[in-house]
């Protein structure tokens, strides 16, 4: 009988702790909110920032034309980033805009793009290009768009964007989505300035996440999701299973002995 109340005590506080490492529904979705409609859009104002080049960025420049022979010493030789499937080409492949803000075309010398959109750049190269190669066409890309995240998501990693755009949901759909475990409420999002490092918080289910000016994410943000508690919870409950797997194993030992000696 001892032994049988025990047990019980045991098996209550295993369903007790294992209880406490459940995760709550309403922490699970995102953008919660009672103003959605299934017949008529929910319109949300929110211009999309510019981004403005800075040193460490990687700047694609092709230049083509009716005089190929010319328009080609613009154009960096190397392999190609669809075929090679590997980002690190990005750099081999690319101008690189160094610490003043400087990139180095050939025959034209140094131009600066630090401050410039990727619009205005395409535009200062095109009129340089002009000077030497006849109705040129220049198309300039930002090559080194990459993000990172980390915490409680399916596939950590560092990722690069290859639109002009990305979002903080785009992000997270990069890194497989939030494991039932990630913190909705309180996403860090560390941005990187001229200064040094800005962290600030994001919160999914909030709504008004898609006004925030943080939701459009800039050229080598990274985004930390910070566990639960529930993930320490359900590891403690693992944990005190085993432990209380182990006493149990005991309990019935000694009750068996006891048993066998009576």
């Amino acid at each position: 009988m001892i032994s049988f109340f025990r047990l019980s005590f045991l098996s209550l506080g295993l369903l007790i702790v294992g209880l406490s490492g459940c995760v709550v529904q309403n922490k699970l979705p995102y953008l919660q909110g009672g103003n959605y409609s299934t017949t008529q859009p929910s319109e949300v104002q929110n211009a999309r920032p510019v981004y403005l080049l800075q040193p460490g960025d990687v700047l694609s420049i092709k230049v083509q034309s009716v005089q190929p022979a010319l328009s080609d010493i613009f154009n960096v030789q190397g392999p190609q980033v669809i075929t090679s499937g590997d980002p690190g080409v990005l750099y081999l492949t690319g101008y690189s805009v160094d610490d003043t803000g400087m990139i180095t075309l050939p025959t034209i010398g140094k131009l600066k793009m630090a401050g410039l959109s990727v619009e205005d750049a395409q535009t200062l190269v095109r009129t340089k290009v002009g000077a030497y190669v006849r109705d040129a066409n220049v198309l300039v890309k930002l090559l080194s768009f990459k993000i990172t995240v980390l915490g409680e998501v399916r596939q950590p990693g560092r990722y690069f964007i290859y639109n002009p755009q990305a979002t903080v949901l785009e992000a997270l759909g990069l890194a497989g989505d939030l494991t039932e475990f990630g913190n909705r409420q309180n996403v860090k999002l560390i941005r990187q300035t001229a200064k040094g490092s800005e962290v600030v918080l994001l919160n999914l289910t909030d709504p008004k996440l898609l006004q925030s000016p943080y939701y459009y994410l800039l050229p080598n943000d990274a985004l930390y999701v910070e566990p639960m508690k529930a993930r320490t919870d359900r590891g403690n409950a693992n944990n005190l299973s085993l432990l209380f797997a182990g006493i149990s194993a005991i309990v019935l030992l000694i009750s068996y002995i006891t048993l066998k000696r009576n």
